[in-house]
């Protein structure tokens, strides 16, 4: 009677400094858009669990909030937090930086791995937007750079954006999984309801409208989801901190709020494959962001 193989299962953090594509690069994991993602540095603020499952391999992925060490606000500090928590939990850490760009924070995140890895944790490289990189010699003295920490089983470049080294990518992780019983099944791919997706695709959709004109002001909870037949039908609250603040993301005449609420919408139809009504509502609720009460009113725990 032949031997059962033997399975693998580990949590896996994706953690580097803000902006460097570590939702990317979860997305393109898993083939499916879990984390939102935007140009602006800091869009992911908890960290997100996504599952990718092949044959006796089970790696969960976390993705974390970029790592800097700006604290001065509530939220800031709540984020770096469960980003420096993750990276003590794991079973695998994965660092991602960007191409040739080497910067003070990266070199903080590197310490902040030294300092939280545990005797059994594996740690990986990722230089991610190799693919900007023209000339791929250039990369060599950042691989050499990695390497001299002696931290890092191994170092892997690749494009996230344009699916190129995602894998490779894949095997090296599964490759330093430890064995053990998976704790999710195979189809599943995330432990966000869906109504928590659909609060993260209505504000990335805030984050791409509005640019630098809503930093991190923004908050988007659903008050009613009602699963009907046809239509699923969503009550939503964006909270941001000024009234200046509610009248920018309203726009003139509302049409601001109508253009997030129908791209939030055609994606929220993609994700859950049925009909969506969407209703928003924009509400201030002052200094949220520094105010832990209402963090944690607002679901930041």
């Amino acid at each position: 009677m032949s031997e059962m193989p033997q399975t693998r299962c580990g949590y896996v953090g994706l953690l580097g400094r803000p902006n460097v594509g570590k939702s990317t690069l979860m997305n393109h994991v898993l083939k499916q858009k879990i984390s939102i993602t935007s140009r602006r540095p800091q869009t992911t603020r908890t960290n997100v669990l996504g599952i990718d499952t092949q044959d006796n391999n089970q790696a969960i992925y976390v993705d974390t909030p970029g790592i800097h060490r700006r604290t001065d606000r509530v939220l800031n500090a709540y984020m770096v937090n469960n980003a420096t928590t993750a990276s003590r939990d794991v079973d695998v850490s994965v660092m991602v930086v960007e191409g040739t760009r080497w910067t003070s924070e990266d070199e903080h995140v590197v310490r902040l791995l030294q300092k939280n890895k545990g005797d059994n944790t594996r740690c990986l490289a990722v230089i991610n937007k190799a693919d900007l990189v023209k000339d791929k010699d250039t990369l060599l003295p950042v691989i050499q750079q990695l390497a001299e920490y002696e931290l890092f089983d191994e170092i892997v470049p690749l494009s996230a954006l344009r699916n190129e080294g995602i894998e490779r990518f894949r095997e090296v992780v599964f490759r330093h999984l430890p064995e053990g019983p998976h704790m999710f099944s195979a189809d599943d791919i995330t432990d966000q309801t869906e109504r928590q997706l659909v609060e993260e695709i209505v504000r990335e959709k805030l984050m791409r409208q509005l640019g630098d004109e809503i930093p991190h002001s923004a908050v988007v909870r659903i008050e009613k989801f009602t699963n009907g037949d046809p239509v699923t039908e969503i009550f939503a609250d964006i909270y941001v901190e000024r009234s200046s603040q509610k009248s920018i993301v309203i726009g003139k005449q509302g049409k601001r709020l109508k253009l997030i609420g129908s791209e939030a919408r055609k994606d929220a139809e993609e994700l859950l494959q049925r009909p969506i009504m969407l209703h928003l509502w924009v509400k201030v609720r002052k200094g949220w962001t520094n105010d832990p009460k209402l963090m944690q009113r607002l679901g930041y725990e």
